[in-house]
């Protein structure tokens, strides 16, 4: 059977949850404790609401002077869910993922209640051990990669997270990868308490979601920056060769549970393969 067939019933995981009334503080931790990338929102096992990393990340700068025990599930804006059924397939959750551009699939029973979850790893994982096709790297990877340099500031960092809807940002000294920074770097790092001191927080906010950094604007802002893409990246990245099968870099992910790997020719930059262009593949 070709996997794209396969029930989601085979694959369906189970998701931490937590109450509308759990604090931003709770949800923090069950997402560090878990090593998730998100938790789920229920109200009497109804699902009402998905908590990502992204989501913490953008709060805690948001909330100024405002105590991070403070802040409820419920407070965030809902997200909108996208449900299928156990007796959907993964060549349809494929596409829902690829068409909205998700990485989670709620689940739904009979009722209407949270049966679980489907996420892009759940995916590749059925890709890797129930698939049979033989795909290079080079083929399915995404050449243009957005990257930073290890002197880059933190806040210039997460604008470029920000502005171009990515997960990941590639650090590269000299043409090689040496360092990746990703939104669950932002959400241990004690990031907030520098930015409420020095910062007024609509000059923030208006930086993060500038187009461009102008270089004037960056100098008038420079009091912002005393932290910089080395102080919180991942070192000596783990990295995937263009011309390797696709499989392997799945194993790499599952491995290390991360969801995107640069890749390499030569020991230099020339692509990055995430979890969402094997999702892609199985959705055609």
């Amino acid at each position: 059977m070709d996997v794209r067939d396969l029930k989601l019933s085979e694959l369906i995981s189970k998701p931490i949850t937590v109450s509308p009334n759990t604090t931003l503080m709770k949800a923090r931790e069950s997402i560090l404790k878990h090593k998730v990338k998100r938790v789920i929102v229920t109200d009497k096992n109804y699902p009402i609401g998905v908590i990502t990393e992204k989501d913490l990340a953008k709060k805690i700068y948001d909330l100024g002077d405002k105590p991070i025990k403070s802040v409820k599930a419920k407070e965030f804006k809902p997200k909108k869910m996208f449900t299928l059924t156990k007796e959907n397939t993964v060549k349809e959750c494929a596409q829902l993922m690829k068409k909205h551009r998700i990485s989670l699939v709620i689940i739904l029973n009979k009722d209407k209640k949270l049966e679980g979850i489907v996420t892009e790893t759940n995916l590749v994982t059925a890709f890797l051990t129930k698939g049979s096709d033989l795909i290079k790297i080079s083929k399915i990877m995404e050449p243009d990669v957005i990257t930073a340099a290890p002197s880059d500031p933190i806040l210039h960092v997460e604008s470029l997270l920000l502005k171009y809807g990515i997960s990941r940002i590639i650090i590269k000294r000299n043409q090689k990868p040496v360092g990746v920074i990703t939104f669950r770097d932002f959400v241990p790092a004690k990031i907030p308490q520098w930015i409420a001191e020095s910062a007024d927080p609509k000059e923030v906010q208006e930086y993060k979601f500038k187009k461009g950094l102008e270089e004037m604007h960056s100098n008038q802002m420079s009091y912002l920056f005393p932290f910089h893409a080395t102080d919180i990246m991942a070192t000596n990245p783990i990295t995937v060769e263009a011309d390797e099968d696709v499989k392997n870099a799945v194993t790499k992910m599952i491995k290390y549970n991360i969801s995107g790997l640069p890749v390499v020719k030569n020991g230099r930059l020339v692509g990055i393969i995430t979890k969402s262009d094997i999702v892609s593949t199985l959705a055609n």
